[in-house]
């Protein structure tokens, strides 16, 4: 549908083996991009294979990748991941700041929420998009023709919820960042948009559930439980895919988004609509 042939991305948080990331990197490269890979680490816990992994997925629909491990709240890492991309691609040309910290230990009501918690999600959501976004845009205006800079937000940067005040928090600050730097640099051809995504059946869904849980309640039955009550309370009647998000992804990494920016796009089956 979308042409990105000759297009160079870089999509960050994208280990996960049921992740937004990966789903956006394997829908990136079928429409033709060469896509890099990056994450905290290589391999997670568990048999799933990481980034390695998923850099080989996107080989084999013909497409140059490379997994790159970085921390993305750590400046000199972000300044060498960019120029890793540059290096072996020559130019980047669209990058998704997926990256987001681990769900749980901030679902707690903010007089139980520790500082260090807090600023753990801080790091990693709102300073690794900043970061991230600087270093490509930099890279983007020198070079020129151009660019796209798509950022991760949620539902929760549109509306506070209890419990969920640091991760609220730090989605808001990426809409604001979002809008800030779309003005910024639209006179350089460079669009920048966030998506919001709604309740997403990903690894992450387990963190919450483990969370927010109430007292005798295993996490997988609550987690069973919130994937029932996302597709009940839904117009689409189900909970979002990784791919839901990943299609939307494309769509603004394509030459068909060239007139949209500064927007936070809800990804969420019609259940938020602002």
């Amino acid at each position: 549908m979308y042409d990105l042939t000759g297009k160079v991305a870089l999509v960050t948080g994208a280990g996960g083996e049921r992740g937004i990331g990966r789903g956006i990197a394997n829908r990136l490269a079928d429409e033709g991009a060469d896509v890099a890979v990056s994450d905290l680490r290589d391999s997670p816990i568990g048999s799933w294979g990481g980034l390695s992994a998923v850099a080989r997925e996107i080989e084999g629909k013909g497409r140059g990748s490379m997994p790159i491990t970085a921390d993305v709240g750590d400046e000199e890492q972000v300044n060498q991941l960019i120029g890793s991309v540059v290096e072996r691609f020559g130019k980047l040309d669209i990058l998704v700041n997926n990256a987001g910290a681990p769900a749980g230990p901030d679902r707690v009501p903010v007089v139980d929420l520790d500082v260090e918690v807090w600023d753990a999600v801080q790091r990693v959501n709102v300073r690794g998009t900043f970061l991230c976004a600087r270093a490509a845009a930099r890279h983007m205006i020198e070079r020129g023709g151009g660019g796209k800079i798509i950022n991760m937000s949620s539902v929760s940067g549109k509306k506070g919820s209890p419990r969920y005040a640091a991760y609220c928090a730090s989605k808001f600050a990426v809409i604001g960042f979002t809008q800030s730097l779309s003005g910024e640099l639209g006179p350089y051809g460079i669009q920048v948009n966030a998506i919001c995504p709604g309740l997403i059946e990903t690894e992450r869904l387990t963190g919450m559930a483990g969370a927010l849980r109430p007292d005798g309640v295993s996490t997988e039955v609550y987690r069973e439980q919130m994937i029932a009550r996302a597709g009940d309370g839904n117009p689409v009647g189900r909970i979002g895919q990784p791919d839901d998000v990943a299609r939307t992804a494309v769509f603004l990494a394509s030459e068909e988004s060239t007139f949209l920016t500064g927007l936070a796009i809800p990804v969420a089956g019609g259940s938020w609509m602002l």
